[in-house]
């Protein structure tokens, strides 16, 4: 019986990851996260999740978040960093987004009127 030639095993290209964050420059708040306890796959998407799918993973990942005791503080690091997937702090990868718009923007206003008080004071 003739056999298949040998074929080498193919590797898969595997991401980079990302340096574990230290105590010391990111703070302890993620040892208080209640997300700790539970799956990662609720707050983050599997691939080519149907849209229903995920709109209701979302939304149990939401309620974990909501009962959170550090929710605020990992929503802030989700937009400082800024996570591009999952649910960080109550908000999706799309919330965030908007939220960081919104952030630039009241910045934005907050330097025109800055410079418009100090115009109108030299004036």
């Amino acid at each position: 019986m003739l056999q298949p030639p040998h074929q080498p095993l193919q590797v898969a290209a595997v991401p980079p990851q990302r340096a574990p964050v230290r105590e010391d420059e990111a703070g302890p708040w993620h040892a208080e996260a209640v997300c700790r306890r539970d799956e990662a796959g609720l707050f983050f998407a599997p691939s080519k999740e149907p849209t229903a799918a995920r709109l209701a993973r979302e939304a149990a990942a939401k309620r974990v978040c909501a009962g959170c005791p550090v929710m605020v503080e990992c929503r802030e690091h989700a937009l400082l960093q800024p996570e591009p997937y999952g649910v960080w702090g109550g908000l999706t990868a799309a919330e965030r987004r908007v939220a960081l718009a919104r952030r630039r923007r009241r910045e934005v206003e907050l330097r025109k009127a800055a410079a418009a008080d100090r115009i109108a004071q030299a004036g």
